[in-house]
């Protein structure tokens, strides 16, 4: 999850939904509502204990943070190189990815109904636009990142919605990358802080969608997947050398991208 949540148009929930993760988690998170800091400022640490143990599942969130956390520290300097160097290709995986995704989307709708093209189709032009949008000048003070991080992080645990493109928008992406990778801590804090409070509220308007209209949201949900491809076409189509074996290169890489997708998915489906 946290090496997608780096890349531009590919989702951090995604990740989550391939492997098996993802109700677990928008639910786990939902289910955080500081009831336990009443009892502690009672200095009742008995009561503050058990609160926080039935409200946090740290078995879940310790291991599945530790990973995000050391993809998102690691894989920085990986991801700029190959997004700066070979533009192309690493958009052409990237390609891959999402249209895998969307097709691991669509496994989950036990039967196609009119209601749910409706859906995949309001999902694809509402991404369309949004990602035909020009990125926002704004500047880097604390506040502006506490607020990018709020927004962003609903995007990241959406499958389908990248919160890395939705930094891109807000002019925040380049900040916040070269932020992590000079380990600026005062930035990476707020930005965090602003995610957490961002996520514990939307989680629960996701958790209500998944519980009562699980199969209407996958469905906008593989429109929104469709209709981001506009991102990596865009970027491969400007940026890739004239010939065929640069084309080809490309359509091998892609296709790598939906084989590791499909692959995992699979994995997953078996582990689970």
């Amino acid at each position: 999850m946290g090496s997608a949540d780096i890349i531009p148009g590919v989702s951090g929930g995604t990740i989550a939904l391939i492997t098996g993760i993802y109700e677990h988690l928008v639910h786990a998170i939902s289910k955080i509502r500081f009831s336990f800091i009443k009892p502690l400022v009672k200095l009742d640490f008995s009561g503050f204990k058990d609160k926080l143990l039935d409200e946090i599942d740290f078995k879940f969130f310790i291991p599945l943070g530790l990973g995000i956390a050391v993809a998102m520290l690691t894989l920085a300097n990986v991801v700029t190189y190959c997004m700066d160097v070979h533009t192309a290709l690493t958009f052409s995986f990237f390609l891959g990815l999402i249209i895998a995704s969307a097709y691991v989307l669509y496994k989950k709708i036990s039967k196609v109904t009119f209601s749910h093209i409706v859906f995949t189709i309001i999902g694809f032009i509402a991404a369309y636009i949004f990602v035909s949008l020009n990125p926002i000048a704004t500047n880097h003070t604390l506040p502006v990142l506490f607020i990018s991080g709020l927004i962003a992080i609903c995007a990241m645990i959406l499958p389908g919605i990248s919160g890395s493109f939705l930094l891109l928008l807000l002019g925040q992406y380049d900040y916040m990358l070269t932020a992590l990778e000079e380990l600026h801590w005062s930035e990476i804090i707020v930005f965090i802080v602003g995610a957490a409070i961002g996520i514990l509220g939307f989680s629960k308007f996701l958790d209500y969608l998944l519980q009562h209209h699980e199969e209407a949201t996958m469905a906008f949900l593989i429109g929104v997947m469709l209709g981001t491809l506009k991102i990596p076409a865009v970027n491969i189509i400007t940026t890739i050398d004239p010939g065929i074996l640069p084309i080809l290169l490309c359509i091998i890489v892609a296709v790598i991208g939906i084989v590791l997708i499909v692959v995992m998915e699979t994995k997953f489906d078996y582990i689970n």
